[in-house]
């Protein structure tokens, strides 16, 4: 899977899991309302993930311009 496509898929994991929460608010279903926070935070730390490999990569495209001078 490339990363933009794992930017989506975590940013939908994301959205899907406040629909949840907000469904078992709504319903008064704590099992639904958790698993929804559970698949926010899960999501949200996917996506910090991907903020390091991306800030790891502009390092590395980085040091090797500095080599190709």
């Amino acid at each position: 899977m490339s990363d933009a496509s794992d930017r989506i898929k975590h940013r939908t994991e994301e959205a899907v899991g406040a629909a949840k929460e907000k469904a078992g608010a709504a319903t008064g279903n704590e099992r639904l309302e958790q698993e929804g926070r559970g698949d926010q935070a899960e999501a949200q730390a996917k996506q910090t993930a991907d903020k390091a490999k991306d800030a790891i990569k502009e390092g590395v495209d980085r040091v090797k311009g500095a080599f190709k001078r």
